[in-house]
């Protein structure tokens, strides 16, 4: 900056404090509130657990409301803010992955249920079901089937290709299929992927 003819500098212009709503955010207030309870659904999915699912929907909106200068008007909300949240989900999982020293294939034969054939299907067993899939096959089911996303943008969320997108919603939907119908060789599929 150059400075005037006193010698002293013109002052700097200072970014707006995005913390500070502005008149032209109406708009992504009310496009953000809408996607809320989609979020919160998504997120509940990925991670099975209601307090960290709501936990996660938190900083996806704070994170969102933060970057609201760098969303483009009249694009796709929902997927911008859905990988706003699926990646602060995969940062919170690489952080506690370093701050624990749980064996994962251990986890997973902890969260490992035995079917009950004989029980009425309830949304229990569908969240129970949906857990026990591969993360990145849970992923996938819950962006196209849960989310109402198409492959494409799925396959954008995820950072994926499309076909691979299809792939693991394709082995998911057979995976939960089979585990709603009591296939017992699938319950213990975490034990194998992890030995």
């Amino acid at each position: 900056m150059m400075p005037d003819d006193t010698g002293t500098p013109p002052p700097r212009e200072q970014r707006p404090d995005p913390s500070i709503p502005r008149p032209e955010d109406n708009e992504f207030r009310r496009e953000l509130l809408t996607v809320l309870p989609h979020l919160r659904a998504f997120a509940r999915g990925l991670s099975g657990r209601p307090d960290f699912a709501d936990d996660l929907v938190q900083e996806a909106a704070i994170k969102a409301w933060t970057a609201r200068d760098r969303y483009t008007a009249g694009t796709n909300m929902r997927a911008w803010t859905f990988a706003i949240l699926r990646n602060h989900y995969l940062s919170e999982l690489r952080k506690s992955k370093r701050q624990t020293d749980l064996d994962e294939g251990a986890v997973e034969r902890m969260l490992v249920m035995e079917a009950d054939q004989e029980g009425p299907l309830h949304l229990g067993d569908m969240e129970s079901a949906l857990q026990k899939l591969a993360p990145e096959r849970r992923e996938a089911v819950l962006l196209v089937g849960a989310s109402g996303f198409s492959y494409e943008e799925a396959a954008e969320i995820a950072g994926c290709p499309i076909g691979t997108m299809k792939s693991r919603v394709a082995r998911a939907r057979a995976d939960l299929a089979r585990m709603l119908d009591g296939d017992p060789e699938l319950l213990e599929v975490g034990e194998r992927r992890s030995g």
